[in-house]
């Protein structure tokens, strides 16, 4: 899959860095390419689900689709790539996704399609911060929702 190599090769290099950023393992990660960043404040991705996923095998066989639960985790991700580079506060330690509040799925995403996620910091209130997020393949929304992320301050 050489093509899809080279559409998700990062336009630039900086946001390849906060990309990196990203503390799941390569296998739980849900956002391939960062599009825009304003650290602490919003951010741009995409997530190309490849046939070759194991959740496809059951989600559901003959029909696959990314589970709704992951488009969620994918907005959570991008999320707290927003947060962690805020230039005016330290990254927290331990960031997890902590709460998911009006969530809609709206449509699906199919492997070989290319899902688009914009995470929005909403607020941030000590370890805490709340997000908010969308999901859309071909222009067609397929997520909305908000998640809450906490942390730890780091000593």
């Amino acid at each position: 899959m050489e093509a899809d190599t080279e559409r998700f090769h990062p336009v630039n290099p900086s946001l390849e860095i906060a990309l990196a950023t990203l503390p799941h393992g390569v296998e739980f990660r849900f956002v391939n390419r960062l599009l825009s960043l304003q650290p602490g404040v919003r951010a741009e991705g995409e997530y190309l689900p490849t046939a070759d996923l194991e959740y496809f095998q059951g989600h559901f066989p003959g029909d696959p689709m990314v589970p709704g639960v992951l488009l969620v985790e994918a907005v959570a991700q991008l999320g707290g790539i927003a947060a962690q580079t805020d230039p005016s506060l330290p990254p927290l330690g331990s960031l997890r996704l902590a709460g998911i509040r009006n969530a809609k799925i709206t449509g699906t995403a199919r492997p070989g399609q290319t899902v688009r996620i914009e995470a929005t910091v909403l607020g941030r209130m000590g370890g805490l911060i709340l997000i908010g997020g969308t999901a859309s393949v071909d222009g067609v929304s397929i997520l909305r929702c908000d998640v809450s992320l906490s942390g730890q301050d780091v000593a």
